[in-house]
């Protein structure tokens, strides 16, 4: 089990006390191979948005992967996220996980007046958005007429210096096979996809990709996880919880189920020392399997 990545949630947390950068800073120093936050960028409760604040991580770590988990395809027209992805990869040195979603929010959507997609419509701006963002990285006065977005002769410079992986959180089959059409990895939530659908779902995004004469193999699947380590707390089926050896055995079946890696998503009134215990605890008895 040595080529599993292990990433951690930050919350986009701007109340009083909350240090997002503080808590990548933590990460990076446990070892984890990424950190990630989501996006909804509407709401009530003091949050930042989830672009911006992953640039000031990325600009006081050295190593730790960034990656958006995930950002919704109708907020950013996808041309200006593609340029916004190939300036923060260059300026952390090659460290941003590109997370995409079609849009989980209806109510965030309508409220910020960008108006409704329907399912389809956004499976439909999700692959537009990634053919775009690949165009741009790599060819010259690049055009694409999408269901959805366009692009005329556009070009960003300067291009990125490596591939940059797209994940994509999906769970409708049309989405699923688009996942194994054209991503490099899958990163679906427990709560959303628990494990006896998340087979099926699996199987969905692995026969895409082999259909579409992809190594399936390669594809990245990332189980985003909320996870708390000790006893203690409300139990509930959307949550993985026990002692670090009850919680590791719970992460080997997953493995087992072909998921390469997680982003966990401590709970608890210590995330701290969830984080710790994650790393310190549950990674080694794991990897150790």
């Amino acid at each position: 089990m040595t080529d599993l990545l292990f990433g951690v949630n930050v919350s986009p947390s701007a109340a009083p006390g909350a240090d997002p950068v503080g808590d990548a800073a933590h990460a990076e120093e446990l070892g984890f191979d990424f950190v990630s936050t989501s996006d909804h960028p509407c709401g009530t409760e003091p949050t930042h948005e989830v672009w911006t604040m992953l640039t000031w991580i990325a600009a006081r770590t050295s190593r730790i992967g960034i990656a958006t988990r995930v950002l919704g395809v109708p907020y950013r027209p996808p041309a200006v996220v593609a340029k916004m992805a190939a300036t923060l990869d260059l300026l952390s040195g090659g460290r941003l996980v590109l997370g995409l979603g079609g849009g989980y929010s209806d109510d965030e959507f309508a409220a910020f007046g960008l108006g409704v997609p329907t399912p389809r419509e956004k499976v439909e701006g999700l692959e537009d958005a990634i053919r775009i963002a690949r165009g741009l990285w790599s060819e010259r006065d690049f055009t694409f007429g999408g269901r959805r977005y366009r692009t005329e002769r556009a070009n960003i410079e300067p291009k990125p210096e490596r591939h940059i992986p797209i994940w994509l959180g999906t769970y409708g089959p049309r989405a699923l096979e688009l996942t194994g059409r054209l991503a490099d990895g899958w990163i679906p939530s427990y709560g959303f996809a628990p494990p006896d659908q998340a087979t099926a779902m699996r199987d969905r995004v692995l026969a895409a990709a082999h259909d579409a004469g992809r190594d399936a193999d390669a594809l990245r699947l990332v189980y985003n996880v909320e996870v708390r380590v000790g006893g203690g707390g409300e139990k509930r089926p959307d949550i993985v919880a026990g002692s670090p050896q009850e919680v590791a055995a719970v992460l080997a079946d997953l493995v087992r189920l072909g998921f390469t890696g997680f982003n966990f998503m401590p709970q608890g009134p210590d995330v701290r020392a969830q984080r710790e215990l994650l790393a310190t605890e549950v990674i080694p008895a794991l990897r150790a399997g």
